[in-house]
């Protein structure tokens, strides 16, 4: 028996442990998230180590975030089976509510994609990576409707976690770069004789008898050694990218690899340093100012719709807001849509154009990048207010996205083996370098 697979089964007998734990982050979370709303905002001479506000912004912007997104290309979905909060209040939830089925619009497979978006674009309108009371607001939000639907449908599930989470969808895109998984062969689940171990609660409601890839598994072992059949395995980190299906009813996760998690994501984390940000707002101020309509040019939205903080001169006029919600857009739009091109022009070259989804599917590793470089933006900031240089930085990042866009290109021409490769991969190298230079404006492009 291999020492992943004794991990595995070692993590189902000691599940009670799993959930201490997971009750012990529910605990350090609303602790960081409530208390500094119950402080006043931290003046400029205030530091990490001296204030909770600042400290608590740190840790969930600065290490949390970035580090729970490279978690799941390191390990799989093992955040979510193990020490998410929201999903242990959800299925704690769900053990002492009404047990509803489970309506069919509650399934539609675009919410993920959809809350992203949303949380994304008002979390950039309420700034959210700066005030604990716009932190509190999103996440604090996000955790009382998992709560509410874990109170609403199906004992001792999570509803929440498999059909609505807004950043569910992310996960499992990153989570088929992971080089671990657990792997279920299903003719031995079903040749395996009595006795048997009972059936596991699989929180997530997947058939575990048919679970291929790591997508979807949220990695909590409750399952591993079920049958003799389930057991935690290495694997290729390229496997499940370059062995997606051909299918077209399973389009959302390209969607919101394009849309989202690159187009979309990179206006939040561009749109404080782009000039082209800058050139909108004056234009249309100017409109504005011309044509008499100077109402939109106030700042006197509430902070929980626009950002308004006057005591640190710090409030979004409601012209911010629009020209916020355009660049972000806009960014969508044509970087997402973009790539979508290429990628169409791709597929057709090669000659089949089902081959649209698993060629998108290859961008995953730059897509994953790009949230990591943007949120670990937030990790620079807040160390170099702390006085830390960190000259080392922006090299590293160059290094970190030369690779993943060399990923994608290996990927991509492994995806193409077999068929007419050389339009096709240009085309996959038009679609990375659009990426490419969009991050490269952001960290070294715009920088005076």
């Amino acid at each position: 028996m291999s020492w992943l697979q004794q991990l595995g089964d070692g993590m189902r007998r000691h599940g009670r442990l799993i959930r201490s734990v997971q009750w012990a982050v529910v605990l350090v979370y609303a602790v960081l998230l409530v208390l500094p709303t119950l402080s006043p905002l931290p003046d400029s001479q205030a530091r990490l180590l001296d204030n909770l506000t600042l400290l608590a912004q740190f840790i969930f912007w600065g290490l949390w975030w970035p580090f729970v997104l490279l978690s799941m290309v390191l390990f799989g979905r093992l955040w979510c089976g193990v020490l998410c909060p929201e999903g242990a209040l959800s299925e704690w939830a769900s053990q002492h509510g009404r047990g509803l089925g489970i309506p069919r619009w509650l399934r539609w497979g675009g919410w993920p994609t959809l809350g992203f978006c949303l949380t994304t674009l008002y979390g950039q309108l309420i700034s959210v990576y700066d005030y604990a009371q716009a932190a509190l607001l999103i996440l604090g939000g996000s955790t009382l409707a998992a709560v509410v639907v874990g109170l609403l449908f199906v004992r001792g599930k999570r509803v929440w976690c498999r059909y609505l989470c807004p950043v569910s969808g992310v996960f499992a895109l990153l989570a088929r770069l992971a080089p671990v998984h657990f792997a279920v062969d299903e003719q031995r689940w079903k040749a395996n004789a009595a006795p048997r171990l009972p059936l596991p609660n699989c929180a997530p409601l997947l058939d575990i008898r048919r679970l291929q890839g790591a997508s979807e598994c949220h990695a909590c072992g409750r399952c591993s050694g079920q049958r003799g059949a389930v057991q935690l395995i290495a694997r290729s980190c390229n496997q499940e990218i370059l062995q997606a299906p051909l299918q077209h009813g399973s389009a959302w996760d390209a969607r919101l690899l394009l849309f989202g998690v690159i187009g979309l994501a990179m206006g939040a984390f561009q749109w404080t340093v782009s000039p082209w940000f800058i050139a909108l707002k004056q234009h249309l101020a100017e409109w504005l100012v011309s044509h008499d309509w100077l109402w939109p040019l106030h700042d006197n939205a509430p902070w929980w719709l626009l950002t308004h903080y006057p005591q640190r001169n710090d409030s979004f006029s409601w012209l911010d807001g629009v020209c916020i919600v355009l660049y972000l857009a806009g960014s969508s739009l044509v970087v997402g849509g973009g790539c979508w091109l290429w990628l169409q022009l791709a597929a057709r070259s090669a000659g089949d154009r089902a081959l649209f989804r698993p060629l998108a599917l290859t961008l995953t590793p730059l897509g994953g990048t790009g949230l990591f470089l943007g949120l670990s933006a937030t990790t620079v900031k807040l160390l170099r207010y702390e006085g830390l240089v960190l000259a080392w930085v922006q090299p590293l990042r160059a290094v970190i996205l030369m690779a993943a866009i060399g990923w994608c290109l290996w990927l991509a021409w492994q995806r193409l083996e077999g068929l007419p490769r050389g339009r096709a991969w240009l085309c996959m190298l038009m679609s990375t370098g659009l990426i490419g230079y969009g991050w490269w404006l952001q960290f070294w492009g715009w920088i005076n």
